[in-house]
């Protein structure tokens, strides 16, 4: 027989205004860079995607993050979006152990939500790669062209557990505006009987 149950996730809703935004040096650590984006990277975007987010409680919030299928129709969704980003959507990629080891570990997209506001998505660094910064540089990166596009305000959501994250964007200029509770539901199966 199986259960279901359902559970509340907290999330934050967090906003940057852009005109109080001042724009700090993109640093990266010796051994990575940033990619633009390219159509021919969306299979790149989902694995990166994938890798972050699998093991995650975010998987758990939305399922499409926890299996590699879900990661690419979620990249290919975001790509044929009318708002979709170029300009802000970014892989970081790890070259310091020489070209042929190259890998890519970070991805983030941005899609126009409304015409003075922008949604940065799917922020993820792979677990190897973390804590040197790369999430930090993915969103300048995207910042910085969603600034060029002149958009005045830029939201995102974060799991409230993601307590790194939080402090990330907080140090990065974002504040919290709203509080959201997604239900997830969670099947297990009792005993047979």
């Amino acid at each position: 027989m199986t259960f279901v149950n359902y559970q509340y996730i907290k999330r934050y809703r967090m906003e940057l205004n852009m005109r109080r935004w001042r724009r700090p040096a993109i640093e990266l650590p010796i051994g990575y860079r940033l990619v633009a984006w390219d159509s021919s990277l969306v299979s790149a975007h989902a694995e990166v995607k994938h890798a972050s987010f699998r093991d995650e409680i975010d998987a758990m919030v939305f399922p499409c993050l926890g299996e590699y299928d879900g990661c690419h129709r979620l990249m290919s969704e975001i790509e044929t979006k009318e708002g979709f980003m170029p300009e802000a959507t970014w892989l970081a990629e790890y070259v310091g152990a020489g070209p042929s080891k190259a890998e890519y570990c970070g991805t983030i997209q941005a899609v126009r939500i409304q015409p003075t506001r922008a949604s940065i998505q799917n922020i993820g660094v792979t677990p190897f790669h973390r804590g040197r910064g790369i999430g930090s540089a993915l969103i300048l990166a995207a910042l910085l062209g969603l600034q060029h596009l002149a958009v005045p305000i830029v939201r995102l959501e974060v799991t409230a557990e993601n307590e790194g994250a939080i402090r990330l964007y907080r140090r990065l200029g974002f504040r919290e505006v709203r509080t959201i509770y997604k239900t997830v539901e969670l099947a297990y199966s009792g005993p047979s009987g």
